[in-house]
């Protein structure tokens, strides 16, 4: 949506921070589960020495099915709030799914200090990511249909505060590793964290109506259809009105002043109900099915930059190994992979505030996203351990490093520009609409690319 000339300031810019938070809050579920994977691995993967040899007792591939159970719920989740969304308030949705995560996170910090056999503690942990991410879906999906009302910049903003997430939780797993406690109080400091996240996410969506720059899009996008019809009611009336006027002057042209009333044509204000019916019929929202028409290169561009990502992104760049053994050996994957991603990736995603390249109509853009397919492979031949069918052509830590900052950006940028672009390719009624879908096909697109991790995986 543009700019509207009657809208009232953003005030120090409080509505644009309020929805950078509530984009950090939409991805603190998943990242937080995501770079806490060393320690639920160290939890889970038991060892023990036999004749001489350290033997895991139970390979539990928490990163692939934390990865797959992430996306499944966000995937059908989404694709119920894209066809529900308007019989359930947005507060329940937002406010009630924000409840629910922060309870889970409770939970979880809480299950660092209880002492639980693997397989009970496993399936404990898989259920709740499973219901955060539920939450998440219907959050994000709502979140998006509601910035997609206001002018475009905002939904860059959103998007650059998802990125942000990522990084957020980079640096408390960091931190977290750096402090000399004991693994147990270190995890628990990890996930109280979040917790608070949360909790300061459901206070700025609280406070969002109180903002006269938020209530006057969100007011407005609601009595849309009225202003619209009345402002084409108004249109129609000053067209017929200079056909009516130029029919009397034709008239006193050619000499007919006599005074008679001049005959007023069928389609004038007397005699135009059923256009006004064809034009209120016009102004109704589209259906789920004719909003994707329009934006179905986008929902192709979100799916395929997000399988790409989620294919090798955590569960292959999580097992490469450092060629420096020593202390840098344990900051080495919080750094090179989660550090470098998350940053780079919230870099991608905030560059499309100032500029936009290539444009929404442009036909190179779904060809730069396809193109993204070339670091599956690449990642794939970085230093992965344990392997067993393929080469090691980029062992040095530099060469993974550089690798993840390029695929980071391009992963940010891409999904970025795919989210605002869509909402401009409909009429502002739609908007919503577009928003809810595209959440649906990101949660798609995180799907298939968790599922194909289990092959790569196998295939390195």
């Amino acid at each position: 949506m543009k700019d509207r000339t009657d809208a009232p300031r953003d005030r120090g810019w409080l509505v644009g921070i309020t929805f950078f938070i509530l984009g950090l809050g939409t991805l603190l579920p998943w990242n937080f589960f995501m770079t806490a994977s060393m320690y639920f691995n160290r939890r889970l993967n038991k060892t023990e020495w036999s004749n001489g040899t350290v033997v895991v007792q139970k390979e539990y591939y928490f990163n692939n099915w934390m990865t797959l159970l992430s996306q499944l719920p966000l995937l059908l989740c989404t694709l119920l709030n894209s066809f529900f969304y308007q019989r359930i308030s947005e507060m329940v949705r937002i406010a009630g799914s924000l409840v629910f995560i922060l309870v889970l996170f409770i939970l979880t910090a809480i299950l660092v200090k209880v002492t639980m056999e693997e397989d009970c503690f496993f399936s404990v942990t898989m259920a709740t990511i499973w219901f955060i991410n539920s939450f998440g879906a219907v959050l994000q999906g709502s979140l998006f249909g509601l910035v997609g009302l206001l002018p475009q910049r905002y939904s860059a903003v959103f998007m650059s505060g998802q990125g942000l997430a990522g990084t957020f939780a980079a640096l408390a797993m960091l931190v977290s590793i750096a402090s000399d406690t004991d693994l147990e109080t270190a995890a628990l400091g990890y996930f109280i964290t979040p917790c608070v996240g949360t909790l300061l996410t459901l206070l700025s969506y609280l406070l969002l109506p109180r903002l006269e720059f938020a209530r006057f899009y969100l007011d407005k996008s609601r009595s849309y259809e009225v202003e619209t019809t009345d402002e084409l009611l108004k249109e129609r009336d000053t067209e017929q009105n200079g056909k009516l006027k130029g029919k009397a002057n034709g008239s006193l042209a050619n000499g007919d002043a006599s005074g008679e009333e001049v005959e007023v044509e069928e389609g004038s204000p007397k005699h135009n109900f059923l256009p006004l019916e064809q034009e209120e019929d016009r102004d109704r929202k589209s259906t789920v099915m004719e909003v994707f028409k329009k934006i179905w290169v986008m929902a192709f561009c979100v799916v395929f930059v997000f399988t790409v990502t989620l294919a090798v992104f955590p569960a292959i760049t999580v097992d490469v190994k450092t060629i420096y053994p020593g202390k840098w050996e344990s900051y080495f994957i919080s750094v090179c992979c989660f550090l470098i991603f998350n940053v780079c990736d919230w870099i991608g995603r905030t560059v499309t505030t100032l500029f936009q390249w290539p444009p929404k109509e442009s036909r190179l853009f779904p060809v730069l996203v396809v193109s993204r397919v070339v670091f599956v492979p690449l990642l794939m031949l970085c230093n992965v351990q344990s392997r067993s069918y393929l080469p090691v052509l980029f062992s040095h830590d530099a060469a993974f490093a550089l690798i993840m900052v390029l695929f980071s950006l391009s992963s940010g940028y891409c999904v970025c520009l795919s989210m605002s672009y869509a909402p401009q390719l409909v009429a502002s009624k739609d908007a919503e609409t577009a928003g809810a879908l595209m959440t649906f096909f990101l949660g798609l697109g995180l799907s298939i690319g968790a599922g194909f991790s289990f092959l790569l995986r196998l295939l390195v």
